[in-house]
């Protein structure tokens, strides 16, 4: 799982990347965690995307460092998907109202 962090934004530009990686192995949670420069979620910054090789892949918007344990938690159940979608975005908790987009594999 590759987790690309923008680093335009606040949380980005913060340096979250580190401490994200950080808790995800923590967590036991395989993930490649980076910055990158502008994703252009600026209308609901800090953003944060996910993808696996043929999974659906997600935006996340309006994060903030409070959202790691749901970060994880999403991060979990996605590893656990054959094909990235969820079944119920409820046990997510307020990141589902996070989320920009849903991007087929």
């Amino acid at each position: 799982m590759k987790i690309t962090l923008c680093g335009s934004c606040a949380l980005g530009a913060a340096g979250f990347a580190e401490p994200l990686a950080a808790a995800l192995a923590d967590a036991g949670i395989a993930a490649s965690v980076a910055t990158t420069e502008c994703m252009s979620g600026c209308t609901r910054a800090s953003t944060l995307a996910v993808r696996a090789a043929g999974k659906t892949a997600y935006l996340f918007g309006d994060l903030t460092a409070a959202d790691v344990p749901e970060l994880i938690l999403f991060a979990r159940l996605y590893a656990e998907s054959g094909d990235g979608n969820l079944a119920d975005a409820r046990l997510l908790g307020r990141l589902r109202f996070k989320a920009i987009a849903r991007i087929p594999g």
